[in-house]
């Protein structure tokens, strides 16, 4: 197995650490003279998360339900995780595994209370750590290449949301749905991993010609999925098809926000677009939180971290 990697932005003040395929961004605000040690005991706990979880993937690889035991902080808070989303459709604690990294570093940060605010992007799952007086801005970007933000919220300390993730058959992992993407606001960045990976894979319309799939297992032959059908194509759909799926994912995620166990969620599809629920600052594209996108535009999105003072 390839070597842990550390490296510093040029300015010094943003981090990457990557392993494998975990993938970190990760930015503390705090004094100068305090980052070193920051960051360092941070890179100290990264170099042996990838190998917990390599310990227990077979564990970690079975659906929710069958009596999980594990004992890694980062599989615990992947177990954790999808039990606190009751379903009926077929998940395993790989669905939580970038958000809850994530999650684990973002403690790791907070050990010695000198940071006041900062964020881990795992790939695009975000874990937040703020204090109070801060905030973070976030924006849904639909199109990963061009700085365009689609709409935007601030969280607050004082607002219930720590983590932000966002699936889609886009993504680096397979999907079941047909959504481009699924972004989640949630308590942690974990519980908001999984409730994405659910709420993308809602969207869908069973059987339609148009839609191209396949076994996971010939896209991976490691897949936590299996032999279960995954979208590698979705061809054009009528706007009542486009309603009717993204109907289904929000649907999911609007029992889920009254279950508590989600803030908010946006779900793309074809240009289409749908919001749900209303954390401090709302999820505004100007007025509304619920609205259409003309067609053309991207087919993609995801989740983007700017910050406001």
């Amino acid at each position: 197995m390839e070597e842990p990697i550390a490296a510093l932005s040029r300015d010094g003040t943003r981090l990457h650490l990557q392993h494998g395929p975990i993938d970190l961004i990760v930015e503390a605000d705090c004094d100068a003279a305090d980052k070193p040690a920051v960051y360092g005991q941070l890179w100290q706990r990264f170099q042996t998360v990838l190998n917990e979880l390599v310990y227990e993937l077979p564990t970690l690889r079975l659906p929710v339900g069958q009596g999980l035991s594990v004992t890694g902080p980062v599989a615990v808070r992947m177990v954790r995780a999808v039990q606190a989303h009751p379903t009926a459709a077929f998940v395993t604690p790989m669905a939580a595994v970038a958000g809850a990294v994530a999650d684990e570093m973002c403690d790791v940060l907070a050990i010695g209370g000198q940071i006041s605010r900062a964020y881990i992007n795992n790939g695009g799952d975000i874990a937040l750590r703020l204090t109070p007086g801060t905030c973070y801005e976030v924006g849904l970007v639909p199109v990963p290449d061009e700085p365009r933000v689609l709409m935007k919220t601030t969280i607050y300390e004082a607002d219930p949301v720590r983590g932000i993730a966002t699936s889609g058959r886009h993504g680096r992992s397979h999907s079941l749905g047909i959504a481009d993407a699924a972004t989640v606001l949630a308590q942690d960045a974990a519980s908001a991993d999984v409730a994405a990976t659910l709420i993308a894979n809602a969207v869908d319309i069973p059987g339609h010609p148009g839609i191209g799939r396949t076994e996971a297992t010939r896209l991976d032959p490691d897949s936590d999925l299996g032999e279960r059908l995954v979208t590698v194509s979705v061809g054009h759909l009528e706007e009542e098809e486009i309603v009717s799926a993204l109907t289904a994912g929000t649907n999911l995620a609007t029992a889920m926000i009254e279950a508590g166990s989600i803030a908010a969620a946006v779900v793309c599809l074809q240009g289409h677009v749908t919001a749900v629920g209303t954390p401090r600052g709302a999820l505004d594209n100007g007025h509304r939180t619920s609205y259409t996108v003309a067609r053309g535009q991207s087919s993609s999105a995801s989740a983007a971290l700017s910050w406001r003072d």
